[in-house]
């Protein structure tokens, strides 16, 4: 495999305006996540983003990014056209999302997110983590997955809800939203007129399950901090001061 990475940034978040820029560490939180993914060092990394600031920033810190349009709907969107832009003679089969609200990722979990794809049966890989806090089994704001085991760290997904979800004893897992998809599969999965799931539960994925694409879930130690408020920058802060 030959992975691309590539950040989706855009400026416009409803919680926390101006997010890619805000300061985390003494560097914008778009350069910080861009470090992290150079350090998991399994492929080109590049910022894909709408905004002339946040690629300013991005490329006085030394990485690579692109200028994409400005009404693409989702991040999902917005990588496929850059996939295009930083790879025309596509080299690279597998294009590696990881959202630009993710500072304190480690190298680690983002080289886990393509292990899934060794199997040619996964068209899309993603993370997950069990969950250890009681109220996060509840938290309509943690989706869940639900699959079935294909070995120790390893569940095809079967669904991802916003519900406590599959009922009864055993292990509930957080969603991670860091995906790795083979090329052709993202090509497909952007050109897939949002589904009913997807739509209800207002979960992306679940475009792909609808349409039969098979998502494998690695299954990691810990989740990372994604920022969607000012408490969460202030986490974010404390946790990279350290």
């Amino acid at each position: 495999m030959h992975p691309l990475i590539l950040i989706p940034a855009r400026m416009a978040s409803m919680r926390l305006p101006g997010k890619p820029l805000a300061e985390i560490a003494g560097k914008p939180m778009i350069v910080q996540v861009a470090e992290r993914a150079l350090e998991a060092d399994c492929g080109l990394v590049a910022v894909a983003t709408d905004d002339a600031r946040v690629f300013d920033a991005v490329t006085d810190a030394g990485v690579r990014a692109v200028m994409t349009r400005d009404d693409h709907a989702s991040g999902s969107d917005r990588i496929s056209e850059a996939a295009g832009m930083v790879d025309p003679d596509r080299l690279h089969d597998v294009i590696i999302n990881v959202q630009g609200d993710l500072p304190t990722i480690d190298a680690a979990s983002i080289r886990a997110s393509i292990e899934p794809l060794a199997d040619t049966a996964c068209d899309i890989a993603t993370l997950g983590a069990e969950i250890s806090d009681e109220r996060e089994k509840t938290n309509p704001n943690v989706v869940k997955i639900v699959g079935t085991p294909l070995g120790a760290t390893l569940l095809r997904a079967l669904y991802f809800t916003r519900a406590t979800a599959p009922w009864g004893e055993g292990p509930l897992y957080h969603h991670i939203g860091l995906y790795a998809y083979r090329r052709a599969a993202l090509e497909r999965f952007v050109a897939l007129p949002p589904s009913q799931l997807e739509t209800r539960e207002k979960l992306e994925q679940l475009r792909a399950l609808e349409a039969g694409m098979a998502i494998h879930v690695a299954i990691i130690d810990t989740v990372p901090l994604g920022v969607d408020t000012q408490a969460d920058l202030e986490r974010a802060r404390a946790i990279l001061a350290t």
